[in-house]
């Protein structure tokens, strides 16, 4: 017969260690750490170490564990569970490993992968929920880095979860019998309450009034300016849960990769000038799919609750009587302007911000603009590429100042961004001569001339230099050459 491939050096188990007596050797701050671990598992801990270090000595002092002052003797493995050597001197860790491993005792020696009988993984702990990462001893901060990933996608009830599931086992099975229909039960429950902060109890109840049949829900997710990385963990948890994902036309490809692969994607973006998606449609469908025991992800650009007509898909599903819940997001006006360099208020430049929309004719003439044309506050304009001649008007009509500094920021935070600067009075002539394009936000004020010195070049073709005033126009480099030539930068 032949013998089995032998893949894994070391075997993954969980120890069942409340009560039982385990010892450490050593009493500096890795010994610490171990400890700690133990302690959480419930293990009546020994140290052995002629001295002790700070933390260890906290332990002692609040008397969760026991210290023995003196050198490690061969006979103290007998009558412990497990060992675990941290003195760091190779001649004693070797000896502490051959004791327990003729009195038959695991041993696991840090940071000494061939005298371990065990090793200890990176832990995520959700309790009852433990997720452990090993890289066999080998390469121990790629452990801890994936334990890091691992751990960002694990809703923090996670444990809560778990438990609440435990409590209604016994009543599933009663209500469920056939094991198939209760498998597609809990992961149905699972995939339903792990992103949401509904009462998990409460879903398990409405689930098993409706026959074990799914709950369907929504999730107003905002997906930030574009750049995927700043996405909050939460959206992650609900696009990773969603069936389908209903999204904007600015929700970047980037982030739509990194939804559910086997989800629905539906899009329902607007584009300027065109009706191709009314609000009722929008509303109306996410009340179809809810209804029909659908997770659905409503993905929006920037935070849905910013100029992002959250609020009127939120009453529709509440005069539906449908659940949602709202997810934040990074809005574009902080997450354009952060990429810019742009502080959205600075002590010496703006003591507040506004955000507004000049997507239509009668949002412009609906402006308080004397109001918005006092200095020392910032004009953060979303959807007003098509507005920016109404827009440089009303403030100068009411008293803005045409040299008022003024960034255009395109595609922000993505690759293809693009930061123009100038002046307020120089407003139009920038966006025709570059072909400013929607999705572009708009920053009005003193602190616009800010963090100008990231980039270089110029939106107005006028020279730098001796001369040139600080708030010329500036492109970011970091754009595509061949958008930037198509733009005549």
């Amino acid at each position: 017969m032949t013998a089995p491939h032998v893949s894994m050096q070391f075997f993954p188990a969980f120890l069942r260690l409340d009560g039982r007596q385990c010892l450490i050797v050593g009493g500096g701050e890795v010994a610490a750490r171990k400890a700690r671990l133990l302690l959480r598992a419930g293990a009546v801990l020994t140290v052995i170490a002629p001295h002790l270090g700070s933390s260890l000595e906290q332990l002692v002092a609040s008397a969760e564990i026991r210290w023995e002052p003196r050198e490690f003797d061969d006979s103290d493995v007998l009558g412990h569970w497990l060992v675990i050597s941290a003195t760091g001197v190779p001649e004693i860790e070797r000896r502490i490993a051959s004791a327990a491993a003729a009195a038959g005792v695991f041993c696991n020696s840090v940071d000494n992968l061939p005298d371990c009988s065990f090793i200890t993984p990176a832990v995520i702990d959700r309790s009852p929920v433990v997720v452990a990462v090993s890289s066999g001893g080998v390469a121990p901060v790629l452990a801890r880095q994936l334990r890091s990933r691992i751990e960002m996608l694990l809703p923090a009830g996670l444990g809560k979860l778990a438990d609440v599931a435990g409590k209604w086992r016994r009543l599933v099975r009663q209500r469920i019998t056939d094991f198939a229909g209760r498998r597609l039960f809990w992961e149905r429950f699972f995939d339903t309450a792990a992103a949401g902060d509904a009462d998990p109890s409460q879903t398990i109840a409405a689930m098993l009034e409706g026959g074990g049949s799914p709950v369907g829900t929504v999730w107003l997710v905002g997906a930030g300016p574009g750049d995927p990385g700043l996405l909050t963990i939460r959206a992650l948890q609900c696009m990773q849960a969603a069936d389908v994902v209903v999204h904007d036309r600015l929700v970047s490809l980037e982030v739509l990769e990194l939804a559910r692969r086997d989800a629905e994607l539906i899009s329902v973006g607007k584009k300027p000038g065109c009706t191709a998606h009314t609000q009722e449609e929008i509303n109306a469908l996410l009340i179809r799919l809810v209804s029909s025991g659908k997770r659905v992800c409503r993905l929006k650009g920037g935070d849905p609750y910013i100029f992002g007509r959250g609020g009127e898909e939120a009453q529709a599903l509440a005069d539906a009587g449908l659940p949602y819940r709202v997810v934040p997001g990074i809005t574009a006006a902080s997450g354009c302007a952060a990429a810019a360099g742009i502080p959205l208020t600075h002590r010496d430049a703006a003591q507040s911000v506004v955000f507004l929309t000049a997507h239509g004719k009668d949002s412009v003439d609906r402006l308080d603009w004397p109001s918005l044309a006092r200095d020392r506050q910032t004009l953060a304009f979303y959807m007003g590429v098509r507005r920016f001649q109404d827009i440089m008007n009303k403030l100068v009509e009411h008293g803005r100042a045409v040299d008022t500094p003024i960034a255009i920021v395109e595609r922000g935070t993505s690759t293809e961004q693009r930061v123009l600067r100038g002046t307020l009075g120089q407003l139009t002539m920038i966006a025709e001569a570059n072909r400013i394009v929607s999705p572009a936000m708009l920053f009005i004020g003193d602190v616009a001339r800010l963090g100008a010195g990231r980039y270089s070049g110029n939106a107005c073709g006028q020279k730098s230099g001796p001369g040139a005033s600080d708030a010329d126009a500036e492109v970011n480099r970091e754009a595509e050459p061949a958008a930037r030539d198509s733009a005549g930068v």
